[in-house]
């Protein structure tokens, strides 16, 4: 196991996570609620990461970013900022890769709120951000759990953009993903298998986490119909 790559994976999934939960879940309750003729480009630009091969996404992000643009070179100028082959970059890379896997189990959980109980609450003398707060945001928490897990466990399964973006400086930018390559590279089988082996487990555990909390939000659905 190469733990020092694991750390960098730990680390980019948390903050990817974390970084991505408060706008995520500004996004999805407002493509759940909204009517605006608008709304299916922003679903598609949504979707796009999944569409897309990982090194399309890449590629556009070195260009993007790297010291041969305007943007890249302003940055690390003005800022001192270099957004390629750093962990920062590969942090901005991560959030706008997971960005549909932490919105979408969100935008189901509203989308499944009936009106009513919005209704309900507005009448009983509740704002719109108490009913969010103290109604919705309850209700919807199997979603929020199940983006949260799918985001860390894509994070830690993604390759092609990590790759490109940030390249494989060990402590740094090195993920498990990047380590499994490396090794299988350099015929260390078992060494790959064994990290390998582990990102399976994981994301065998997300999606079991997933499937649960979908599970429990139906049920609740159920029992609130009657």
């Amino acid at each position: 196991m190469d733990y020092q790559a694991a750390r960098v994976s730990l680390l980019l999934a948390a903050a990817t996570a974390l970084l991505l939960l408060p706008p995520g879940l500004w996004l999805a309750r407002w493509l759940a609620l909204s009517a605006w003729r608008g709304k299916p480009l922003v679903e598609a630009l949504l979707m796009l990461p999944l569409l897309l091969p990982p090194t399309v996404i890449g590629f556009y992000l070195l260009l993007a970013f790297g010291q041969g643009s305007a943007l890249g070179a302003w940055l690390a100028s003005a800022l001192n900022l270099r957004l390629v082959f750093s962990f920062e970059g590969l942090l901005l890379a991560s959030l706008l890769v997971n960005l549909p896997f932490m919105v979408q189990p969100i935008q189901r959980s509203f989308a499944a709120l009936p009106h009513s109980l919005r209704e309900a609450a507005w009448v009983s003398g509740l704002s719109v951000w108490q009913t969010f707060w103290r109604i919705e945001l309850p209700l919807a928490w199997p979603g929020l759990l199940a983006g949260v897990a799918l985001t860390v466990a894509h994070t830690l399964g993604e390759f092609g953009v990590v790759l490109m973006v940030g390249g494989s400086i060990p402590g740094e930018t090195r993920t498990l993903s990047v380590a499994i390559y490396d090794r299988v590279q350099a015929f260390d089988l078992g060494g790959a298998h064994g990290m390998a082996l582990a990102l399976v487990v994981f994301s065998l555990l997300a999606l079991a986490l997933v499937f649960a909390a979908d599970r429990r939000q139906a049920a609740a659905r159920t029992l609130q119909e009657r």
